[in-house]
């Protein structure tokens, strides 16, 4: 009797041990498959999308991504939930004041603004954060990323034009080589 309990105890923990093996592979598999997508498209393609966009800011007034024209522009869509966020937010935080006015961080919250909030004093984000909700997931999906991963980050020259789109958490070494031919 002793040795069935056993045998059901092991054969438990293993079948639970590979359905946490699958489901992480699964999130690493979508991650791939959204940097491939955003990789493939055009350049230019969802831009005009976002700069006729516009969303509220932790004050709940609307900003309008065209205002950010001009400078190169990055776009960060995170939410406080998201590891990989949380993870990359210091190094764009660092690069913004290391970079000052010659580029633009702005970073697109999925989320709820009171956690956004709480959330921009604890990382001490010095650029605009603005909320968004299912138009943020849908500009999102517009500008390269089809399997909806966070973070996700898009980049645009002077111009507008895209010129680099990211999903996944982008490491300081990408982001100065996306940034460096642009400054």
């Amino acid at each position: 009797m002793k040795k069935i309990a056993l045998y059901t105890l092991v054969g438990g923990a293993a079948l639970v041990l590979g359905l946490g093996t699958a489901w992480m592979r699964q999130g690493q598999q979508q991650s791939l498959i959204a940097e491939a997508n955003a990789a493939t498209l055009p350049a230019q393609a969802g831009a005009a999308g976002l700069w006729q966009s516009g969303f509220n800011d932790l004050q709940g007034k609307p900003q309008a991504f065209a205002q950010w024209r001009g400078k190169p522009l990055v776009v960060n869509f995170w939410a406080t939930w998201c590891a990989p966020c949380r993870e990359e937010m210091p190094e764009f935080v660092a690069t913004q004041k290391k970079l000052g006015d010659k580029v633009r961080f702005v970073g697109l919250a999925i989320d709820n603004p009171a956690d956004v909030q709480k959330f921009v004093k604890e990382f001490g984000i010095n650029y605009p954060v603005l909320v968004g909700e299912q138009a943020a997931l849908e500009l999102m999906r517009a500008e390269g990323n089809k399997v909806g991963a966070l973070p996700f980050t898009a980049i645009y020259d002077s111009k507008g034009k895209r010129v680099a789109a990211h999903a996944g958490r982008l490491d300081q070494a990408k982001l100065d080589a996306y940034l460096k031919p642009l400054i």
